[in-house]
């Protein structure tokens, strides 16, 4: 599958991110939105992703635009540092996604780019713009120190003190600013599975292998949690002592709670907790991605937060943290909904404690990996098109259905209460499949049987194991 944007940034095959097709890209960006004073670039560790941020930063000098190079980054730390700067930003990662795969991810002055100035930097591709060559780009070591001192300022120094916390390491790009993160809070630090090579890691999915593994060390060295992130750092993994996963979405509406945001904004993916927690005056669902989180926060306005099934949480206003304040960051961040979660827990009785207290709906997530975009878009047109299959697939399900929402792919609410929601992915060949129900082990259920159904109805009988 070519290049091409999804819910969040331009990502394909590396293979496809030619030297051309990227410098393009980024001369479209260049001309088509602001860039204040210059473009700042970071990257993950993903073996191709140097490369690709050399090229970014040549197309840019070659434009004429001051370029600073941030090295290996998190991408929350590399916006930060930009908008701080008043300068433009381009992240190169393909954040979950394995390492054969890869992209670019664009930010403006004030933020993370919508969904309309996507469409202007396809709109200006090809034009190739000419240009002065700007100056020798300079390079800035201190953007991921500025993200940790954001949230220590915040919480202050004692925050997670008597806390034991393990950091799984992998091949995060924002690894070693976890443990700094941590340490400069109080707590006492443990890493676990440092790795050389890239690990492609989903939080909203995570496989059960590394589940079983993220449980082993926290029993061995007997940990009040355990932290972790995405690839390129703006996706939360938090365990608690019993070794159990908390969603993303559960992350977020506690950590919107505990900033006092009077209104979220959160996709249709995260489950419905929000609501039924009353504790927000308003919740607006949005299409699934960041740029749409970002446009809904925008026009809701106020003490507005957002946040992702992923997890990722997104400030829009000046919070009040236990020790100093917390401006607005309105870009996927991990660290907060880290933070806060964990400073809350000692005073809750731990972790589980402290989710124990939320509305009882949890969401399991996983998708079906190599499925054509088209063959995914098919079935939906089907079940949409044929209520006959779509009962069917409902009743092997032994559900039935009550309302639908087409907001973003399909999203079914059934007899039982539970959620069924399937989807193509906005940018791998992936089809992704949502549970929510009222435990996680209902969720986890739900989801295991949804996709066995899916995977009988979208793979050849030749490559399908089951069949």
């Amino acid at each position: 599958m070519a290049p091409k944007f999804g819910t969040s940034g331009l990502r394909g095959l590396v293979l496809e991110l030619t030297p051309d097709l990227v410098a393009d890209h980024i001369r479209a960006f260049l001309t088509a939105c602001p860039t204040g004073t210059g473009l700042w670039v970071g990257r993950d560790l993903r073996p191709s992703s140097p490369v690709l941020a050399q090229t970014v930063l040549a197309a840019a000098r070659d434009m004429g635009v001051a370029t600073v190079d941030c090295g290996d980054v998190p991408t929350p730390a590399l916006a930060l540092a930009a908008m701080t700067a008043g300068a433009a930003a381009v992240m190169v990662t393909g954040s979950h996604i394995p390492a054969d795969r890869n992209g670019l991810k664009f930010y403006l002055p004030a933020g993370e780019i919508s969904k309309a100035d996507e469409a202007a930097i396809i709109g200006a591709l090809g034009r190739n713009p000419a240009g002065q060559p700007g100056p020798g780009t300079v390079t800035c070591d201190t953007a991921g120190a500025d993200w940790v001192r954001r949230y220590v300022s915040a919480f202050g120094e004692q925050a997670l003190a008597g806390l034991r916390i393990g950091v799984w390491s992998h091949s995060a790009v924002s690894r070693d600013l976890l443990l700094d993160a941590l340490r400069g809070l109080g707590a006492e630090v443990l890493e676990f599975g440092r790795s050389e090579s890239f690990i492609p890691v989903d939080t909203e999915a995570v496989a059960p292998g590394a589940r079983a593994q993220l449980a082993a060390w926290v029993a061995e060295c007997r940990l009040d949690a355990l932290i972790s992130t995405d690839g390129d750092g703006d996706r939360p993994l938090l365990a608690d002592a019993t070794g159990q996963v908390i969603p993303g979405d559960v992350l977020g509406q506690i950590t919107a709670a505990a900033l006092g945001a009077a209104t979220v904004v959160t996709p249709v993916s995260s489950n419905t907790g929000a609501e039924a927690s009353g504790r927000f005056a308003r919740v607006v669902r949005t299409r699934i991605g960041s740029p749409f989180v970002i446009a809904g926060m925008a026009q809701a306005g106020g003490r507005v937060a957002g946040y992702e099934a992923n997890g990722g949480f997104l400030l829009g206003f000046t919070a009040q943290g236990p020790a100093g304040p917390l401006p607005p960051l309105a870009t996927r961040d991990s660290l907060l909904p880290l933070l806060a979660p964990l400073s809350l827990a000692r005073a809750a009785g731990g972790l589980a404690a402290l989710v124990a207290a939320e509305p009882l709906r949890f969401t399991a997530a996983d998708r079906l990996e190599e499925i054509p975009v088209e063959a995914s878009r098919a079935l939906l047109e089907e079940f949409e098109t044929d209520p006959a299959r779509l009962d069917g697939f409902l009743a092997a399900l032994d559900e039935s259905l009550v309302a639908t929402d087409r907001t973003d792919g399909l999203r079914l609410t059934l007899a039982s209460g539970r959620i069924a929601h399937i989807r193509p992915s906005g940018n791998a060949p992936e089809f992704r499949f949502y549970a929510e129900a009222e435990s996680p082990e209902q969720a986890e259920a739900l989801l295991g049987r949804g996709l066995g159904l899916l995977r009988d109805l979208l793979t050849p009988p030749a490559a399908n194991p089951s069949a």
